[in-house]
This record gives structure tokens, C-alpha cells and sequence, in this order.
């Protein structure tokens, strides 16, 4: 019996290589950052060393049970990595999903606790948003959250300040296809991507696994990096100490 599980598993282990094989859009190479309160994404900081057509994907607002679930099979189907942003509301609401995310070989950050527009809030109630929310992620995790990125990018001075001193990585983003339109199709985000990507020529690109359209389209826009010659470079971050 212990003869055939090895056997078992490793044809299973030579068919998962076949399937990442050349056709796949794959992850090219993995950038591992310390804990340390960086800032990275040309919008708002400076870039990641990446190199001509090198993306990050990058994915905030869930976990969703109706939608995550769709996001990691299109990334799972293409071999690709990428990181999630996730609010500390839905990390307590589905910490299940929150760890297959992470054990299909992403990576995860916060993203607030609540989604609010942080600059309506006194210093006081934006340090408890992000209180509530390592709380959270730590909770599920097990260990402090490497990363943050802001809701709406909306950053405040106290809350880079608390970052920083926390060794929270600040992640902006560098392009985005503006997915949170319900009437979206998967055509249209399509076609931003495609814009964004002739614009920028490198980065950490922003979608969002809550957003169903954006599910559905996932399959289709991995293709068309795929097609652009584009390559994925997965972020991770250096372990807790």
C-alpha cells in the first residue's frame, strides 16, 4: 500500500508539472521583502524592482465565499500567484477561505477591517480599524501581517506613521482596471487591462476577488497577459520573527 501512494503521488506530482508547462501564463520569479515599513507602487511610493513586462497580481476585499473560490481556480489553472489584501471583517467571517488562499501558495495582507474612507475618521478610530484588523489577520494567520494596503488608497499621515513603526509593508499599486462596476463585462475589463498594461509596462496590478464580474473575467484576463508576454512575479515577505 505505501508503495502505491508513492506512486500515487508521483504521477500526481508529474501532472501538476505538465499542466504549469509553457502554454500557462506560470509565475516567473518570487520577490521575497522584509518586514519593514517599505512602501512600494507608483501611484503613491516608489516601484518594485521589476523588470519590462513583470506584474504583480494583487487582489483586495475578501475574502468571498461566492467569489474567491473563482478567482483561486482561474489562478490555480494558470499556475500564477499572487496576493490578497483582505478586510479583517471578512477574515472573521470565513477564516477557512482565508487559509486556502494562503495554502494554494498566495499570499495575504490586510486591507482595513471595515473598508472606510480613513480620512473621514479621528487618528483614534483609524488605529482601531487597524488594531481590529491585524487582530484578525493574526487570529487566522497565526502571525502579524506583513502588509497593508489603504481602502480607496485614501493614506493618512497617523496611519503611515503606525505602519511604519509596525514594520507593515504599504502597498499601493502601479495600474488597475477599475473593477467594481456591476454592469461590468468580462470585455470591458478586458480592454483596461489591455490599457493599463500599454500604459504602465510593469507593476502591481489591483482587482478585486469580492467583485464577481471580476471573477467571472479572471480566466480571460490571465490570458491576455499571457498573449501580451507578460510575466508574474509572485510577492512574499520574510517570516515572523
Amino acid at each position: 500500500m505505501k508503495i502505491l501512494a508513492l506512486l500515487l503521488a508521483a504521477i500526481a506530482g508529474t501532472a501538476t508539472a505538465a499542466d504549469c508547462g509553457p502554454d500557462k501564463l506560470n509565475t516567473e520569479r518570487t520577490i521575497v521583502l522584509k518586514r519593514e515599513g517599505a512602501a512600494y507602487g507608483t501611484q503613491q511610493h516608489s516601484a518594485l524592482p521589476l523588470g519590462d513586462k513583470e506584474v504583480v497580481l494583487t487582489f483586495d476585499d475578501g475574502p468571498s465565499p461566492e467569489n474567491t473560490p473563482l478567482v483561486l481556480k482561474a489562478l490555480a489553472d494558470q499556475c500564477a500567484r499572487a496576493t490578497f489584501f483582505m478586510e479583517g471583517r471578512n477574515l472573521r467571517q470565513s477564516p477557512d477561505l482565508a487559509r486556502r488562499v494562503v495554502s494554494e501558495g498566495h499570499s495575504a495582507g490586510i486591507h482595513s477591517d471595515t473598508h472606510p474612507h480613513l480620512p473621514t475618521l479621528s487618528p483614534e478610530q483609524q488605529l482601531d480599524d487597524l488594531a481590529l484588523s491585524r487582530a484578525a489577520y493574526k487570529a487566522v494567520f497565526g502571525v502579524e501581517t506583513p502588509a497593508y494596503r489603504f481602502p480607496f488608497l485614501e493614506e493618512t499621515p497617523i496611519m503611515l506613521a503606525a505602519l511604519k513603526q509596525a514594520n507593515i509593508t504599504v502597498a499601493s499599486i502601479d495600474m488597475a482596471i477599475n473593477d467594481w462596476i456591476p454592469e461590468d463585462t468580462t470585455e470591458i475589463l478586458a480592454q483596461r487591462l489591455n490599457q493599463s498594461l500599454d500604459k504602465a509596462g510593469r507593476g502591481i496590478i489591483l482587482m478585486h476577488d469580492a467583485n464577481g464580474p471580476t471573477a467571472k473575467a479572471l480566466p480571460t484576463l490571465l490570458k491576455v497577459l499571457k498573449h501580451k508576454g507578460y510575466k508574474v512575479v509572485h510577492l512574499e515577505w520574510e517570516k515572523a520573527q
